[in-house]
This record gives C-alpha cells, sequence and structure tokens, in this order.
C-alpha cells in the first residue's frame, strides 16, 4: 500500500481504540521495549504523545532509561512549520510547553540540543512495513531530523499495530527505523 493509504487506515485505526485499549498497549510495548538489548545511552530525543492523535506514550518508556540511566538527557522538539524543520531542547520539568498548530506540546524556550549529540530518538509513526519503513503524518520533519542525526543514532518506532508487508512508495530520503515496538513483539531491522 501507498503512504496515503496507510495514513488514512491506520489512523482511523488508532481512534477506533478505546482508553482501555490504549493503556493497555501502553504497558505491553513497554513490557517488549525493556527486552530490547540497547547499548547505553546518555540522551534520548522523544515525542509528546498527542492523546487527540492516540499516539504511543513514551513517559513510562523515558521512566526506564531514565531508571537506567539517572544522568540520561531527555531532548524534545519544537517544529517551524515555516521551514519545516524542527529544532531540539533539553527536557527540564518546570519547562513551559506550548500547544502547536498540530495539538502537540512543544518547549516555548530553552537550552537547545544538537542532533549530532542524541545516541536514540523515539519516533512517532502511523504505521511501518518488515523492512523498518515508516509512514509519519506526511510533513516530513522526521525525515529532515533522522538525516541530520549522527549515523549511529538509534532509530526507535513505537506503534500500536504490527507491521504491513510493504510500503510501496519509500523514497531515497526515507531512513528506516533500527527497531519498532509494538503490544506484540519487538522488531529489529
Amino acid at each position: 500500500m501507498t503512504k496515503q493509504e496507510l495514513r488514512k487506515i491506520y489512523k482511523e485505526k488508532r481512534h477506533a481504540l478505546s482508553v482501555h485499549d490504549i493503556e493497555k498497549f501502553n504497558d505491553l510495548i513497554l513490557i517488549h521495549f525493556q527486552k530490547s538489548e540497547l547499548p547505553f545511552v546518555n540522551c534520548v530525543h522523544t515525542y509528546l504523545a498527542s492523546l487527540k492523535q492516540a499516539e504511543p506514550d513514551t513517559a513510562k518508556i523515558i521512566r526506564f532509561l531514565e531508571f537506567k540511566n539517572p544522568s540520561l538527557k531527555i531532548v524534545i522538539p519544537k517544529v517551524d512549520i515555516h521551514s519545516e524543520n524542527m529544532s531540539h531542547y533539553l527536557f527540564d520539568k518546570e519547562m513551559e510547553l506550548i500547544e502547536n498548530i498540530f495539538g502537540i506540546d512543544e518547549p516555548k524556550e530553552g537550552e537547545r540540543v544538537l542532533e549530532m549529540e542524541i545516541d536514540m530518538i523515539l519516533i512517532p509513526l502511523l504505521a511501518f512495513d518488515k523492512r523498518g519503513y515508516r509512514v509519519g503524518y506526511g510533513k516530513g520533519y522526521y525525515d529532515k531530523f533522522l538525516s541530520k542525526c549522527r549515523p549511529g543514532a538509534i532509530k526507535f518506532g513505537l506503534s500500536f499495530f504490527d507491521p504491513v508487508d510493504e510500503i510501496v512508495d519509500i523514497n531515497s530520503f526515507d531512513i528506516p527505523l533500527n527497531f519498532c515496538v509494538t503490544p506484540h513483539q519487538l522488531y529489529t531491522f
């Protein structure tokens, strides 16, 4: 299927999930994430999950990573709709968050972090395939961001659903995931 077809199908599938299903799936995702054999990371980039979009929540995963490394740096994105790029800020529990035009919380201001400093990225997605390619929301923010990250940065997708066989309209600039975790299992690519 094409990215456009998958976006439509998986947005509908997500919005059909009950609050109970989402909570259960988030717990199962955490269990499978904990089974991954990841190297020690000092800096993790994460999206702040949108309840409106019924996205997998990253909060429990971040707490698990902080348990493993109490000095972990957590970085969150801020989008620039005009340039279609993201900037990245060190997360601070005291920082002021504002809702952007997509309904996603992002930092109003803060300490910037360069892409090359990031060890692992938790990536939002709507669907992914068995080769590790993902379908995002179609704006290209993460594709541009991932192209600026160091080659060894771990790209980790989170999904409530298992992979499709193949996304047929992959572009040369699409960067595959290293891992994707679902409520059913951890996929390695």
